[in-house]
């Protein structure tokens, strides 16, 4: 009897801490920016394991970051939705103004739940999401805001899986590409000769972009084997380049790789290795450097989807660019024409060269974080280093992009032409992201007023 009375006292004492927690305290501790970080690395993590494609994985992101984003919005009143903003985007329906919310597990609710519906491994989010949520659980939010926030996430998450089926990518599922073989275009590349690489995605609708042809690039070199010509100096600087790369060269290639599925061949045998694409690589930086710079949680939900935005819509320009000019591969031009030995010291990927989606979606994302965090913000990329990739430290947003973009010329898989007008394309569509989707208030009053100068 005596035991029973102490244990009701001892749960009647729990639950009494529970109700005398105050919502100041329970949504600053929900607040903490660390549990969303934790959450977008097993993001990556089920995009890894899952081996979504590039360009795939970059939407996977952008929807993610988004709901996570329009979900946590409502609870900073400097924020706004960027519903109305993006292409077609709908704001999505607001909290009851009457109640209260914690919007950080909002948040997070809707950015797991784009997230497992746009992904394939459900077991990894069931076994994540339970611990996930009773950590919330613990914080001491009272039953009836924590139900009514993971309601309110799942309300926004719901509203922008809507819009993403709505984005023309289930209609371009199974569509093969037939190879011209015209002299000068793409052809499949050793080892596997795989097919081409979502040669549709230009018609995936974007975020900011007004059409996949508002930054075009200027047409590439034209395809000479004279020895003279634009086209062979390039090709010729890429085969050199090729046989004596420096450690400090292979080191870089090595580091951006980003190849989500590489494959192995020794003797006979053929296996492959799952890694990290590109998108997951720089949001992964978003990461690092929200943390070395201490964003609070609205701060690093803002920069991560700016940035993914952005990333999703340099693919969208950068395939757009590739299949419209279908340009072949260096490693094509030289096993067919002077050596048929020569091997890029990185695996070509399985799509026209021209132009570099790496050094796209890199500057893009490299040009939106330098906006929104700083021009000379120097961090340390350890993102790679469990793949073995190794560190890197970089002075600049700007100087890790163009290290990204040269590393395609030390790999072997693209020409400096390639890289360098990828990047420029990048910057632009990182620009116009920033230009079209204003999250915060401040900045769209700015906005209006240079508008209103400038009539």
């Amino acid at each position: 009897m005596k035991f029973r009375l102490l244990f009701l006292i001892f749960i009647g004492s729990l639950y009494a801490c529970k109700k005398n927690v105050t919502p100041e305290e329970y949504n600053a501790k929900a607040a903490d920016p660390g549990l969303f970080h934790e959450t977008t690395t097993h993001l990556t993590d089920v995009i890894i394991h899952d081996i979504f494609k590039p360009p795939v994985a970059s939407r996977i992101y952008s929807y993610s970051f988004l709901a996570a984003y329009e979900a946590l919005a409502p609870g900073y009143p400097e924020y706004q939705s960027l519903g109305n903003q993006l292409v077609k985007f709908n704001t999505p329906p607001k909290p009851d103004s009457g109640v209260a919310y914690c919007f950080p597990l909002a948040s997070i609710k809707a950015f797991t739940q784009v997230g497992r519906t746009l992904t394939f491994s459900g077991d990894m989010w069931d076994n994540y999401e339970k611990d996930l949520f009773e950590k919330y659980r613990k914080m001491g939010i009272p039953d009836d805001v924590y139900e009514r926030s993971m309601a309110y996430g799942d309300t926004v998450a719901k509203h922008v899986l809507a819009h993403a089926a709505k984005d023309h990518y289930k209609e371009i599922r199974g569509y093969r590409y037939t190879v011209t073989n015209k002299p000068g275009t793409w052809v499949p590349t050793p080892p596997t000769y795989a097919d081409a690489c979502e040669p549709m995605w230009n018609t995936v609708r974007t975020f900011a972009l007004d059409s996949v042809t508002q930054f075009l690039c200027p047409p590439p070199a034209k395809y000479d084997l004279d020895k003279n010509s634009k086209f062979m100096g390039l090709a010729m600087e890429v085969y050199n380049m090729g046989k004596t790369l420096t450690e400090e060269q292979k080191a870089t290639a090595y580091f951006w790789d980003d190849n989500a599925f590489v494959t192995n061949v020794v003797g006979h045998a053929m296996f492959a290795n799952k890694k990290m694409t590109p998108a997951g690589h720089w949001l992964a930086i978003v990461k690092t450097v929200s943390i070395d710079k201490k964003l609070n949680l609205i701060q690093a939900t803002e920069a991560y989807t700016l940035s993914a935005l952005a990333i999703f819509d340099a693919f969208v320009a950068c395939w757009d660019e590739k299949y419209r000019t279908v340009r072949i591969r260096p490693e094509t031009v030289i096993n067919n024409n002077w050596d048929p030995n020569w091997r890029p010291f990185l695996e070509t990927p399985a799509f026209p060269e021209y132009v570099s989606g790496h050094s796209s979606i890199s500057a893009a994302c490299g040009t939106v974080l330098t906006q929104l965090i700083g021009d000379n913000v120097a961090f340390t990329d350890t993102t790679e280093k469990k793949y073995g990739h190794g560190v890197k430290s970089f002075k600049s947003f700007e100087d890790a992009y163009w290290d990204a973009s040269i590393s395609r010329v030390y790999g072997g898989i693209h020409y400096r032409d390639g890289v360098e007008e990828g990047t420029h394309l990048g910057q632009k569509v990182g620009s116009n992201v920033l230009r079209r989707a204003i999250t915060r208030k401040s900045r769209n009053v700015l906005a209006k007023n240079q508008a209103l100068s400038r009539l």
